[in-house]
């Protein structure tokens, strides 16, 4: 258990308990706040809207300088398409949850679209224009949910209709971004500037990506990583790690909570 998982957990027992005053004297339990437990130290905003960021400054001020960067992990995918989603699901996304602490994920949806010189449809997508508007969504709520729009995204890729999930998982995992921000993203001119900046980012890699999914660590790409991330990414990670292994990387028994029900 990470020493976010820790505080977490305290946290939430001082905001089940802690009584509010009512105008006519009397109390009542606190408000709950939109957000679950382990993002309430994730960014200062959110600290202040729960009303802990005294005890994420002193949970920030306790913890162990890193002894090492993180592993940046990068994956250029398509929305639609059918390899990325299992990767998404089955690689990224569990492994992400166990070694947050020791990697970051950058999402780029464009994959093999094509940016046209057309101001009626700029983007054509290789699963067609649903696929290209999945990709504009996605682009549009990595932009605008930040460190919430990787959980969105997992949520929307392991769903049976990609579109069609989009928005209560937004609401699910990051209820402070309201879907008229995203559609007026999707529609107005942010969203086709996201897209051209994926574009970018796409044609630019080096080697040329010839699929998708294609990953880079650390900004950089090779055949062997491409291989091992798509049968054992948390191995991976763990290896390119350069800092002290987490348990979970080691197998290194924890001692945990012996409740039992």
């Amino acid at each position: 258990m990470t020493a976010d998982m820790k505080f977490a957990r305290l946290l939430v027992v001082f905001l089940l308990y802690l009584p509010v005053q009512r105008s006519d004297g009397r109390s009542h339990p606190k408000p709950s706040c939109p957000y679950p437990p382990s993002q309430w130290c994730r960014s200062l905003e959110i600290a202040i809207e729960c009303k802990v960021q005294k005890q994420c400054m002193e949970l920030n001020a306790t913890k162990p300088l890193s002894a090492a960067p993180p592993v940046e992990v990068t994956l250029y995918y398509e929305s639609l398409c059918p390899g990325c989603r299992a990767f998404i699901t089955q690689q990224l996304f569990p492994t992400w949850t166990m070694l947050q602490d020791i990697m970051t994920v950058n999402l780029v949806p464009y994959g093999n679209a094509k940016e046209l010189p057309s101001a009626n449809s700029p983007f054509t997508c290789q699963h067609g224009e649903p696929e290209c508007q999945g990709n504009m969504i996605e682009a549009c709520i990595i932009h605008l949910a930040g460190h919430s729009a990787f959980q969105v995204v997992y949520c929307m890729e392991s769903s049976a209709n990609v579109l069609n999930a989009a928005q209560p998982c937004l609401q699910l995992y990051a209820p402070a971004v309201s879907w008229s921000s995203v559609d007026s993203c999707v529609k107005g001119e942010m969203g086709f500037k996201l897209m051209h900046n994926n574009a970018i980012m796409t044609r630019a890699l080096s080697p040329a990506h010839t699929h998708v999914p294609w990953v880079t660590f650390n900004g950089e790409y090779t055949d062997e990583n491409q291989d091992r991330a798509m049968s054992s990414l948390f191995h991976l990670v763990c290896q390119l790690y350069k800092g002290g292994k987490p348990p979970a990387c080691t197998g290194a028994l924890v001692k945990l909570d012996r409740s039992v029900c």
